[in-house]
């Protein structure tokens, strides 16, 4: 019988070491570096730089940091070129460990905008990268279920995500010889936003009789559930083209499937988070009245009520993280979950993970200017937004500041 490669443990319990797999080994300064940085690491030290020129083997320098201390890490870089050839590296020096690649998942982007002189409402236009998503999935996957991980990100690591508490809590746990109804099956995947369709792509699935297939968004493989009755009898890894059942993965004893996006929670969440978005609309609406602002107050209400029918109709709506502050609780002006709140672990039971900076003054210039303080990323567009479209939504999704980074961190 074979068992799923994923750990029956809760997140942060893998045991897993790192295991560098290279045929070189350190040579001139990087013995004395590599001791160096490990000993800072391991006395706490919060900030350690190092030098080297390009082709000096940093990467591997560090590559045998993370080998050492055993910590998972995230390498930021500032841009997604220099990402892309950093996880390759990582990904050969590594290849029993999780590296994963997390970067923005737009090949288009255009952002909404509001013009209200003219009442004319520019939609958000967005082409999704559908590969990009899937190793960002993967990415947030990787860190609940374990602990050898090693991210390499852009600065989109420090932009708002979905609550991870209602992400994982939205988890299907599925075990052979389980007892559920085919009915309650279906429903459940419906519920964290796969859609049925009898082409089985990345974020469906399809029903044939008694056997229902799935295509999780974080992976290139699906899965076959066959039912007896209201029990699983089988559950199969198969390939998402041709059907055909991977090689040993004939029989598997258990398989989680995560949700389809990192905005999902539970129905009676989102019904409290409504509750909360009628409030703040009520309390914009007199206040865009008494300014005499009766066309945006018009519109603002117009759209909300459109965005609230399409969250309790289908679970999500068109540019739904604008309302990530009531869908995750938090309060006004807290910092949004980022992909941070993965790699932080519980530090009661782990130790700190390992953040790397590569070319420092470029990449902390980038986390600097990422954030819609610095009026070239769009400061106007944003205070617009706030006063005639979304209220604070868009300041309360905007991308954590270097200070708050750094705190989450350190």
């Amino acid at each position: 019988m074979k068992v799923s490669a994923h750990p029956s443990g809760p997140p942060g319990e893998s045991s897993v070491q790192f295991r560098l797999r290279s045929s070189y080994q350190p040579r001139g300064d990087q013995p004395a570096a590599i001791e160096q940085l490990v000993r800072g690491i391991d006395a706490g030290d919060k900030h350690q730089v190092l030098l080297g020129v390009t082709g000096s083997g940093k990467t591997f320098t560090m590559a045998k940091v993370i080998e050492a201390v055993n910590r998972p890490a995230l390498v930021l870089a500032h841009n997604k070129t220099l990402a892309a050839q950093l996880y390759h590296e990582f990904k050969n020096f590594f290849p029993d460990n999780a590296v994963e690649y997390f970067v923005s998942y737009y090949d288009f982007y255009q952002p909404e905008a509001y013009v209200p002189s003219a009442d004319v409402y520019i939609e958000k236009e967005a082409t999704i990268n559908d590969e990009l998503d899937k190793l960002r999935m993967s990415a947030t996957r990787s860190l609940f279920e374990r602990r050898d991980v090693i991210i390499v990100a852009s600065v989109s690591c420090i932009y708002g995500l979905g609550s991870p508490e209602a992400y994982y809590g939205m988890l299907v746990m599925l075990e052979k010889g389980q007892h559920t109804s085919r009915e309650a099956l279906l429903r459940r995947f419906v519920d964290i936003q796969y859609d049925r369709s009898e082409d089985l792509r990345r974020g469906t699935f399809r029903v044939r009789g008694d056997m229902i297939e799935i295509y999780p968004t974080y992976e290139d493989n699906g899965y076959r559930f066959e039912m007896w009755g209201e029990q699983i009898d089988a559950i199969r890894q198969i390939d998402p083209l041709t059907g055909e059942v991977r090689a040993g993965q004939e029989d598997l004893t258990r398989v989680p499937i995560y949700p389809k996006t990192h905005y999902v929670m539970p129905t009676e969440q989102r019904e409290r988070a409504i509750v909360t978005i009628y409030e703040e609309l009520e309390w914009w609406k007199k206040e865009l009245e008494r300014a005499g602002k009766f066309v945006e107050a018009q519109r603002l209400t117009q759209r909300t009520l459109f965005d609230i029918e399409m969250m309790r109709t289908i679970g999500y709506c068109h540019g739904v993280e604008n309302y990530s502050r009531h869908l995750s609780g938090r309060l006004p002006g807290e910092a949004p979950p980022t992909l941070l709140h993965g790699v932080v672990p519980d530090r009661r039971r782990q130790p700190d993970p390992l953040v790397v900076l590569l070319q420092l003054t470029l990449a902390r210039d980038f986390l600097l200017l990422a954030h819609p303080g610095v009026p070239r990323f769009g400061r106007a567009r944003k205070v617009r937004q706030v006063e005639i479209r979304r209220r604070d939504q868009p300041r309360d999704r905007a991308p954590a500041t270097w200070a708050v980074g750094d705190r989450r961190v350190a």
